[in-house]
């Protein structure tokens, strides 16, 4: 017979190792969970994303092999292509005025939506819509109906005795429209205004109101600033869909008239798709990345300027 220090120990043995083996089998079925999101990442976008940047550097039409042409792709883009100018002009000022609009709207319309009323849940999953439906083509379609010349909208105006208005064939306002389909798109940037908004504490309205604060001055002392790391988030994700954006482009205006909607996106298409110069579209993805993370480096940068946070300090 065994000593009862040996025995004991050979059955606190037997007794760990159904643990060690069902915590073995956890993690497998844990990694088998999470395998298909690591091989979506893999195949879908880290491979894209390395092989991009090799095809960056090749003359690659998809037909013949790529040929290896060093940096002649991005001396091309910054030295001898007028529309890589063109288009990068037409997408910063589509940038610039969308964007900005777009999340003004969208806190006042969550404000609006702050209020406690019976049946606000409704409106505000009605104004949500927009974003659900955004950036397909049916959508796309849907506007360009709304502004073409003979459309819904100069049907309403001439009601009022207003001329039609030529919202897609004119160079001077067709941006302007096809910026206005972004603003319509507001609900994303809407719900984390209102999820902030609902989380400021009463308390400071309180307090302000005692102090004889009017709500303007409220909102610009008390809402404003706790909002400033939601502004944050909104203005770098929306400022990146801007600078992709495409789908409105191509549908409505296909880039023109007088390639005054010529976004970044559609020049990359047409160069990839219509021209099946898939290195240089490559190469113009790559200036489009480099371009974004410069900008939301700035974004960063200057944040510590004017984002606050609810304890009073600034972002790092």
């Amino acid at each position: 017979m065994l000593p009862a220090c040996q025995l004991l120990i050979t059955i606190g043995k037997k007794e760990r190792e159904p643990v060690f083996r069902r915590r073995s089998n956890y993690r497998y079925i844990g990694l088998l969970y999470v395998l298909p999101w690591i091989l979506g990442l893999l195949v879908f976008q880290l491979y894209p994303f390395i092989a991009s940047f090799y095809y960056s550097l090749t003359d690659y039409n998809m037909v013949n092999p790529p040929k290896y042409i060093g940096l002649d792709n991005y001396k091309q883009i910054f030295t001898a292509d007028p529309g890589f100018t063109k288009s990068l002009s037409v997408t910063s000022i589509y940038v610039i005025l969308a964007v900005p609009v777009k999340l003004a709207f969208a806190l006042f319309i969550a404000l609006i939506l702050s209020a406690k009323l019976k049946g606000i849940n409704l409106f505000r999953t009605v104004y949500y819509l927009p974003s659900i439906l955004g950036g397909s083509v049916a959508i796309s379609v849907l506007w360009r109906f709304l502004f073409m010349k003979e459309g819904v909208v100069n049907s309403l105006l001439a009601n009022f005795g207003i001329s039609p208005v030529d919202w897609l064939g004119n160079p001077d306002i067709a941006l302007y429209t096809l910026g206005l389909l972004s603003v319509w798109q507001f609900g994303s940037s809407m719900v984390l205004f209102l999820a902030g908004i609902q989380q400021i504490p009463g308390d400071l309205y309180e307090a302000g109101a005692i102090d004889g604060a009017s709500k303007t001055r409220m909102f610009f002392r008390i809402t404003v600033p706790l909002l400033t790391p939601i502004v944050l988030f909104n203005l770098v994700m929306q400022m990146v869909n801007a600078f992709q954006e495409f789908t409105g482009a191509f549908v409505i205006t296909n880039g023109g008239p007088m390639k005054s909607t010529y976004l970044y996106a559609l020049k990359l298409y047409e160069e990839a798709f219509t021209f099946f110069r898939m290195g240089y579209a490559s190469a113009l993805s790559w200036v489009l990345f480099a371009i974004i993370m410069i900008v939301t480096g700035i974004i960063f940068k200057t944040s510590n300027r004017w984002v606050y946070y609810e304890d009073g300090g600034k972002s790092k």
